[in-house]
This record gives C-alpha cells, structure tokens and sequence, in this order.
C-alpha cells in the first residue's frame, strides 16, 4: 500500500496539500476538518483527471494511505490553550521566547528544535496518561 503524505500547515485556517498530488489541496478552520476537506478533494482532483482524460499517478491507481504531518506552526496552534507555551518549555528545553515566535511563525524551527517539541508533548500527555 502506497503511503502519501500529506503536510498541514496554519495560516489563519489549517491548509493541507502534497508534494505527491500536485493541485490537490484543501483549507478548514479546524485540525479534523482539514483532514476530511484534503479526502474529499482528493476524491475530487482524481474524478477531475479521469473526466478530463489526464493520467492518475501511479500511487494513486491502487490502494493508498494518507498520512497527515503538521508543520511546527500547525502543532503549536493546535495545542495553543490546551498547553502553556511554559510547560512545553520546561519539558523540551527551549525557551518560551523561541516557542513563541515558532508559534506565530516569526521563525520556523529546525528539525532537532520540532522533534524536541514533538517528543515534549508526547511527554506531557504520558504524563498525563500515567495518572489516569
């Protein structure tokens, strides 16, 4: 099974597209929305491509998996008022300072920066977890 991975970015909505399906994109206003919106206008482009006679890629023509991954912007809009920018940065190590302007997207972080971000949420929510 073919795996396409589609990117979520935040710019005033979610907005989702693929390097894999060029033209293939969609927006929404929240993280679940976009996912189903980026479906539908997949089905779409690929209803579009037949209807006009245009090859359907390769990945496309079997069975295929959609997997979705957040830019740093994304994660961090997503979590915003679930999760204080302070305790991120107590468990990932980076400062509050930097964790805001990767928030509103004055910078963007790199890879090692989003990883730790990443693996500090995920430690939060074992956190979480652990006492439940």
């Amino acid at each position: 099974m073919q795996k396409i991975k589609v990117q979520i970015g935040w710019l005033d909505n979610y907005g989702a597209g693929s390097n894999e399906v060029p033209g293939c994109v969609a927006t929404h206003k929240t993280l679940d929305g976009v996912k189903k919106a980026y479906i539908e206008s997949l089905a779409w482009h690929l209803e579009a491509l037949q209807a006009d006679g245009d090859e359907i890629p390769k990945m496309l023509q079997g069975a295929y998996e959609l997997e979705f991954e957040l830019n740093t912007l994304a994660i961090l809009h997503h979590f915003n008022g679930i999760l204080t920018r302070s305790a991120l940065a107590r468990v990932t190590g980076i400062n509050e300072r930097l964790l805001g302007h990767y928030a509103t997207g004055h910078r963007n972080p790199r890879p090692a920066q989003r990883q730790k971000i990443i693996d500090g949420i995920r430690k939060i929510g074992a956190e979480f977890n652990s006492v439940m």
